[in-house]
């Protein structure tokens, strides 16, 4: 019997059955009837462990429905943080980050780390190589700032995300792709410049786009959140063995 972990974003809803810290098929929904996503997957196979971790709060009527689907369900979200104290992380922190910072520890043990992540948000987290958190941002992504300037101007359009930009624009439409991208470029170059002998991680939707683009030795891990979610999952399996 594998465990199943769930990752209920602000945009979709990413889910993978594990042994181990081994993921499996990775399942991704959009759409509002998630309970029924999350029931769907345990009808295949009832999971050892379930763990969810969620950007809303998991109500208690849905807390009790999925913990007759496991042996074990741990939620992460706003009202339950043990998880965070567990791995001395603070309890601000939202869990797709603490996901990501508890598999970077584990994948790049004794390293000083910059984790960024590319989703709706743009955050930013550094771990000293002892570990410890250190601190982190959270900044607008990339998709959002272009949903934005759309929405907040009459004049100026809504633009998918280029294949190639500019520098500096040289039209109307490359103006706003090249101030959105160079933006976000200046950016995350400054972070990377605060911890040169970090290493550096880049995950979320638009990580590879954006890795293309920089010229630092880095780190692209897409499911680096379902993979801290199967560390968790896995080190409740170990403590009750």
């Amino acid at each position: 019997m594998g465990n199943l972990i769930i990752d209920i974003g602000n945009t979709a809803v990413k889910a993978s059955f594990t042994e181990g810290t081994t993921l499996g098929k990775t399942f991704r929904y959009q759409g509002e009837r998630v309970k029924n996503f999350i029931l769907s997957l345990t009808a295949r196979e009832k999971p050892l462990v379930m763990v969810i971790s969620s950007v809303y709060e998991i109500s208690k009527t849905d807390e009790h429905c999925y913990q007759k689907e496991c042996g074990k369900l741990v939620i992460l979200d706003q009202a339950h943080t043990q998880v965070l104290r567990k791995y001395s992380l603070p309890e601000w922190i939202t869990y797709d980050r603490a996901a990501s910072l508890i598999a970077v520890r584990h994948l790049f043990k004794g390293k000083g780390i910059t984790v960024i992540d590319f989703g709706t948000t743009l955050t930013v987290d550094f771990i000293s190589s002892e570990g410890e958190y250190e601190g982190g941002n959270i900044s607008v992504g990339c998709r959002t700032r272009f949903k934005a300037i759309n929405r907040y101007s009459r004049a100026l359009p809504l633009l998918d995300t280029p294949v190639y930009t500019p520098l500096l624009g040289c039209s109307f439409d490359t103006s706003i792709s090249s101030g959105i991208i160079s933006g976000i470029m200046f950016e995350i170059s400054g972070y990377i410049s605060l911890k040169q002998d970090n290493i550096v991680v880049f995950t979320g939707g638009d990580a590879n786009f954006f890795a293309k683009r920089i010229k630092n030795s880095i780190f692209v891990i897409c499911n680096l959140v379902l993979m801290g979610l199967a560390l968790i999952a896995d080190g409740y399996v170990n403590e009750k063995n």
